[in-house]
């Protein structure tokens, strides 16, 4: 069974974007079934806001094609109102990462955020960078 993932937005974005980037092969990845990412509404709305930034120079279309990319590869998972006790992000907007992960059962989180990246000693899911998360998926 592949690994349930967490991705941080900028990854999610990197990857989709700039298709011949750093970050292409999470792409792939994920269209070969190699990983299954986890997402939530609030990660959701998190991306539909990001690829609007007029720095993407992104149509409408191209924001819908990428999304289409992307989502129908996720697992969707409904964060509850009652919480468990997890770790606090210093960066309250990364707070949605902790909590599905937490509650979809992650594997691995991976970020490039270092707010995150901070907390791994806390939170009882592995916290990867996404080189470490490529070494990782590339062992299996």
């Amino acid at each position: 069974m592949p690994p349930i993932v967490v991705l941080d937005t900028n990854l999610v974005l990197s990857a989709l974007v700039f298709a011949s980037g750093r970050l292409a092969w999470l792409r792939l990845a994920w269209q070969r079934g190699q990983f299954l990412p986890l997402a939530s509404s609030a990660t959701i709305v998190e991306l539909m806001r990001v690829l609007g930034y007029p720095k993407f120079k992104l149509s409408s279309d191209d924001r819908e094609q990428l999304l289409a990319d992307y989502l129908p590869c996720c697992r969707v998972i409904r964060i509850p109102a009652d919480l468990p006790t997890l770790p606090r992000c210093r960066d309250p907007d990364d707070q949605i990462f902790i909590e599905l992960a937490a509650v979809g059962r992650a594997d691995f989180l991976v970020t490039g955020d270092k707010d995150l990246l901070d907390l791994a000693p806390e939170f009882d899911r592995p916290i990867l960078s996404a080189e470490a998360f490529f070494v990782r998926l590339n062992q299996t």
